[in-house]
């Protein structure tokens, strides 16, 4: 059973973000993760209403704020769950198009490998009696159920939990449970944000991830992501679509034809040159056409795409150590246009 939040919310806040005390286990700088996003969430009750969002408490007391899904949520709300999916460790803002079109998510950190890998990418699927989402932020550390953390030699061990959920439902207290479990918390320590990809917020939050596409391509092809010190990506933020099937081909369109990554690394200039053509989603076989077309003619089975296609368009490497800079892919304005629909004009630089 669900319960409106009412008068308690503000001890229950309190009770659960006093408690996030992470201990990552990893030769990274000891970041909290989890407890920076828990900072983020404390006024949420207090700015429900200004934000358009809605908080549910569990019976499990377990905190489910809907961003989008029964409630309709905002550019704000959409700002906030980027943040989270950040870990707070990059900043995320809206600035206007060259052309003043279509506004821009713009995104910048200086602690790409955590903002990016271990927080902001949506790698854990979560199931429950008639319910799917994809799963982001920090909690994941805590659960650090993918391969992905032994590859960058991180998870964390926290007593709180805060994750965001690209799902057209709520979870239910079972699936904040097993949430809860495979964190290592108590649910009543565990607090999920949601919105669905189709909402305003749900279709930011999806846009802000231009370098995380971009960092998870140089890992997917053996790039050493410690070599990446800072970033900064942007990326058009789409008009909402009617369905999350859409809204999914036009987020993912926004990075694929008109994200730009520009990453700052460190070494050799060689190895750069080497890896960067096949860095933009220009690499792809698959490339050229709108991304929910590609997803149509497969069944809308993911796996079924070219994973090399899941970047953005262009990819920037700025290397600290030799003063270079190396280019590669383009931004693909016909193919946004067709995405996005009529009247359209989404660039982005």
């Amino acid at each position: 059973m669900i319960y409106d939040v009412g008068g308690p919310e503000h001890q229950f806040w309190s009770h659960q973000f006093t408690s996030a005390i992470p201990h990552p286990t990893s030769a990274i700088p000891t970041v909290n993760l989890n407890a920076r996003a828990a900072a983020l969430c404390r006024s949420l009750a207090d700015d429900a209403q200004r934000l358009r969002i809605h908080l549910h408490l569990h019976d499990s007391g377990a905190m489910v704020v809907d961003c989008g899904v029964e409630t309709l949520g905002g550019l704000e709300a959409g700002l906030l769950l980027a943040r989270v999916c950040l870990a707070d460790l990059g900043a995320v803002e809206i600035v206007p198009a060259s052309d003043g079109t279509l506004p821009v998510v713009q995104v910048y950190t200086d602690q790409p490998v955590l903002a990016c890998m271990a927080s902001q990418y949506a790698g854990w699927e979560i199931k429950g009696d008639g319910f799917f989402a994809m799963g982001s932020g920090p909690m994941r550390a805590a659960a650090a159920r993918e391969p992905l953390f032994e590859d960058i030699n991180f998870r964390e061990s926290a007593s709180a939990c805060v994750g965001v959920l690209e799902s057209g439902k709520l979870p239910d207290d079972a699936v904040c449970r097993e949430i809860g479990e495979k964190c290592g918390v108590d649910p009543a320590q565990l607090t999920l944000l949601v919105a669905p990809t189709r909402s305003l917020a749900g279709t930011l939050q999806v846009v802000a991830r231009s370098v995380e596409t971009a960092m998870h391509k140089l890992h997917e092809l053996r790039f050493d992501l410690d070599r990446v010190v800072s970033a900064w990506g942007q990326a058009p933020l789409p008009p909402p679509a009617k369905s999350d099937a859409a809204a999914i081909g036009r987020t993912n369109d926004a990075i694929l034809y008109g994200g730009h990554a520009l990453l700052y690394v460190r070494g050799d200039d060689a190895s750069l040159e080497e890896i960067g053509p096949q860095t933009p989603s220009s690499a792809s076989k698959h490339y050229g056409r709108p991304f929910g077309e590609t997803l149509s003619a497969f069944n809308y089975d993911f796996y079924q795409v070219d994973p090399l296609l899941f970047s953005p368009a262009m990819v920037t490497l700025v290397n600290l150590d030799t003063g270079n800079s190396f280019r590669f892919g383009e931004l693909n304005h016909e193919v946004l246009a067709q995405s996005f629909g009529a009247g359209s004009s989404p660039k982005g630089e």
